[in-house]
């Protein structure tokens, strides 16, 4: 049995504000209240994401978009 494996990238907080288009604040409270990937502790002064999760969670909104004009 072949299993698939996903290539694991990290992004910093930066970068995802860029590919979202969100604040920082508007990041975290999406965060908090389940509507945006969580953030993985890299260490102790240190958070990222997982980019396709992002890019997943990116998608969705495209396609609740599509969904809405259809």
């Amino acid at each position: 049995m072949k299993t698939e494996v996903t290539e694991l990238q990290i992004i910093r907080r930066k970068e995802v504000e860029n590919m979202t288009g969100l604040s920082r604040s508007s990041i975290y409270a999406l965060m908090k209240t389940g509507n945006f990937p969580q953030s993985i502790k890299l260490t102790e002064r240190t958070t990222g994401w997982l980019k396709h999760e992002i890019e997943s969670w990116l998608m969705e909104k495209v396609e609740e978009r599509n969904k809405r004009s259809a």
